[in-house]
């Protein structure tokens, strides 16, 4: 497993124009993360230290190729005095594979202040970490992923609503001290985004196997965190329909802060093949 840091760092190759690095993999398609991560720090470095990203919206395109690199374009849509907005586009064989915008917001505004109650949850140290919980099959494609530290709360051990279709909660941390500087911990964040929210969506049905595989994904960062001290991802699917699902989670630090949250859209079909470069990523 390479180290995030090593994922997360972008090559420029030209103003405006970056690689981020291949690393060996199980997977049959670049991991959704590590693509949408090496976008935003892609956007991060053409912005000036004093803005801070506070949203960005990506489309998976094309599956990636996690054997070779891929290129970022970036489009300085806009410099305003509070605002800045980037686009990106991922590359890989002349074809755009992803594509995100990111708005980056000056750190100096205040404002109204509010946020949900974080749910009532065990604490992590008394859950599972959930490699230890795998089979042998199953921990060989989850050692992509094997610096992360995951653990589901069990369905007995939560605080469920009935007006939910579907929840589930995570708590996650990356195993190893990540430098101090915040533009680590938000791509890091926006890394570990991606796993298992699309899982939520097959609580309601555990019989199922759908085919899964990230379309679009939004991020809101709301308040400072660290992404390696435990943060819960708190998940639900308020619908699944016509082969797809709409997944969202809400992140809290574990002092019950709220600093992010995501939304996604992700393939949920069933009864249909997919070729053999097509196939979903098994993170979920």
């Amino acid at each position: 497993m390479a180290a995030i840091e090593d994922i997360l760092q972008v090559e420029q190759i030209e103003t405006d124009i970056y690689r981020g690095g291949a690393f060996p993999s199980h997977l049959q398609r670049t991991f959704g993360g590590q693509v949408a991560g090496q976008s935003l720090m892609s956007a991060t470095r053409t912005v000036d230290p004093e803005f801070h990203v506070h949203s960005l919206h990506g489309y998976f395109l094309r599956p990636g190729d996690p054997d070779i690199p891929a290129v970022f374009l970036v489009d300085r849509i806009r410099d305003g005095r509070s605002f800045v907005t980037r686009r990106v586009t991922g590359i890989q064989r002349g074809e755009a594979i992803f594509t995100m915008s990111a708005s980056f917001h000056v750190r100096t505004d205040t404002g109204i202040e509010h946020q949900d109650r974080m749910p009532p949850v065990p604490e992590p140290t008394e859950l599972n970490d959930r490699l230890d919980e795998m089979g042998e099959e199953e921990r060989a494609v989850f050692k992509e992923w094997s610096n992360f530290d995951l653990r589901v709360v069990p369905r007995e051990k939560m605080v469920t609503s009935p007006y939910f279709a579907a929840q589930q909660r995570v708590w996650f941390r990356y195993r190893h001290r990540l430098p101090d500087d915040t533009v680590f911990h938000v791509g890091t964040l926006a890394y570990m985004s991606d796993m298992t929210l699309l899982g939520s969506s097959r609580v309601p049905h555990p019989d199922s196997n759908p085919q899964v595989a990230s379309l679009d994904h939004a991020m809101w960062f709301m308040r400072p965190f660290r992404a390696d001290d435990w943060l819960l991802y708190d998940q639900t699917s308020p619908s699944a329909a016509g082969g797809r699902a709409l997944t969202q989670g809400r992140i809290f630090d574990r002092s019950g802060r709220m600093v992010a949250a995501v939304t996604q859209e992700g393939l949920a079909r069933t009864g249909r093949e997919m070729p053999a470069d097509q196939h979903a990523r098994t993170d979920q």
